[in-house]
């Protein structure tokens, strides 16, 4: 087969650790690490075993790699995943055969994952991001601290947050990322040069910021920095809200669960069928289906590359790119389909590689200059900069004026460490996330979302006031107390926010 096939996964969650539990905060983590993380990283221990390398890309963000670390999580993650062996206990005593059946099923599934927990992530993310990294199975992506939208960001703070970022991760996992995946796939014209500053050698857009020419990866303007393209035709295969596979009838329904328990009971059945409608789950029947998608998806991957390599004259790239919750999470069976494709792509003749050893071996062409964009809806910033959000628009470019000019007034030249200047800072960037305007945009939970970024906006406002008014003694009081909740990036230092773009 002619070309290369590129998988890049995303793994990222807002800091939701000290900020709720049910139905919206950290239960969201730990779902998260119980049905996604927790089986994608063992398919990876077991593929580096087995000598496999270069496998994919994977997305990892600083905020998520932060909770994935964080001493509270984690010991909260080990309560969780008890529970949910106790609600499986709860459901398999029941009367009824359909519950005890799922409980059943359930009672063991939480049993290996706390016989993986305990062995693999006692000691927090780090150390298997560290050995898979070292392995060389997966090439890791660093981004940007707490994943703002960054087009809309003061550029000041903008260079500050990437910079930063790649620092956490050298940090965590002795490792520099030379990709990133950008928060959002967001782009402005200009950020190329900021990357190439800042020693990033590649990045993720969707495909229609490469007006859908994916095939090979493209240098930005006038630097050496290389912009991926997401090919949609492969990537649309699967996650498709009209076709994609989770979509079948025999696989886990997301969305309908066993209330008593919090348990999931139903198959999808149906694409219009009512959660109470639905038939129970049967995993026997689920097999048989994934190994149709997964033959399917290496026919279209052969598809796309014979196709694309023809257009081009030359051997093409294919990149297709996932949110990591996706993949069980989401889509209960997604790790085991998605490793059955790891091993049968290599089978079918396509060369399996990553972004970087995509760079490395020639898969790029000419430069090209890259539009405003994103690969939200309308492949634009509306999600992040429409009406609707307007006024979260606004509280980030107040927040930020507001952070920025106090940290001047606290640190300058020569000056030591300031942790309410760490504190402000760390509050600002939370606030500014990306994932409150998307929430409120896609109507996901919107009234947390709002609340989180007023709260962090809040924070951010009461420690610049007691600072600017010289009550030292209650600014260093606010910033400790927020701190307790908002304990990530400990690394930051507010003094190399001095300077601006560099």
């Amino acid at each position: 087969m002619p070309g290369q096939f590129t998988l890049v996964l995303h793994s990222h969650l807002p800091w939701l650790a000290n900020h709720g539990r049910w139905p919206v905060g950290e239960e969201w983590l730990y779902q998260s690490w119980a049905a996604s993380y927790l089986p994608v990283f063992a398919m990876l221990r077991r593929l580096a075993d087995d000598g496999l390398r270069d496998q994919f890309s994977l997305g990892i963000t600083p905020v998520l790699a932060a909770q994935l670390d964080d001493p509270h999580c984690g010991a909260s993650m080990y309560e969780w995943l008890a529970d949910w062996q106790l609600r499986a206990t709860e459901a398999a005593v029941d009367a009824d055969p359909d519950r005890q059946a799922l409980g059943q099923r359930e009672y063991r599934a939480a049993a290996d994952a706390l016989a993986g927990f305990e062995t693999h992530w006692r000691h927090g993310g780090s150390p298997q991001i560290r050995a898979l990294a070292a392995a060389g199975v997966v090439e890791i992506l660093g981004g940007p601290l707490a994943h703002p939208f960054a087009p809309l960001l003061n550029p000041r703070l903008r260079d500050f947050s990437l910079r930063e970022g790649l620092a956490d991760a050298h940090a965590r996992w002795g490792y520099d990322p030379t990709g990133i995946w950008a928060p959002e796939c967001a782009f402005a014209p200009g950020m190329e040069t900021e990357y190439a500053a800042a020693g990033v050698g590649h990045f993720m857009v969707d495909g229609p910021t490469l007006h859908g020419d994916t095939a090979l990866g493209r240098p930005v303007g006038d630097t050496d920095v290389v912009a991926f393209g997401r090919d949609l035709v492969v990537s649309y295969r699967v996650w498709s809200p009209k076709s994609g596979y989770p979509g079948h009838a025999a696989y886990r329904d997301f969305h309908t669960y066993d209330h008593a328990t919090g348990l999931k009971p139903a198959r999808v059945t149906g694409r219009t069928v009512a959660s109470e409608d639905k038939k129970p789950y049967e995993p026997e029947r689920v097999d048989a289906v994934i190994d149709r998608h997964v033959d399917d998806f290496v026919a279209q991957v052969r598809r796309r590359l014979i196709a694309e390599s023809e257009r081009q004259g030359r051997p093409a790239l294919v990149v297709a790119a996932f949110d990591t919750e996706l993949f069980g999470h989401w889509w209960h069976e997604g790790p085991v389909w998605l490793e059955r494709v790891l091993r049968r792509l290599p089978e079918a003749g396509v060369q399996v590689g990553t972004l970087a050893s995509a760079k490395r071996d020639g898969f790029v062409g000419e430069p090209v200059d890259l539009p405003a964009s994103s690969w939200g809806s309308g492949k634009d910033w509306r999600v992040w900069n429409g009406p609707q959000v307007q006024h979260l628009v606004q509280l980030n470019a107040e927040v930020t004026d507001t952070a920025l000019d106090t940290v001047d007034k606290l640190v300058g030249p020569g000056s030591v460490r300031s942790l309410v200047a760490d504190q402000i800072v760390r509050e600002a960037l939370l606030t500014v996330s990306s994932d409150w305007p998307f929430m409120v945009s896609k109507d996901t939970a919107a009234a947390y979302a709002v609340d989180r970024a007023h709260k962090h906006a809040h924070a951010t406002r009461e420690i610049c006031d007691a600072a600017l008014s010289g009550r030292d003694a209650r600014a260093a009081t606010l910033a400790g107390n927020w701190a307790c909740a908002d304990n990530l990036f400990r690394g930051l230092d507010a003094r190399r926010l001095r300077g601006g773009l560099r």
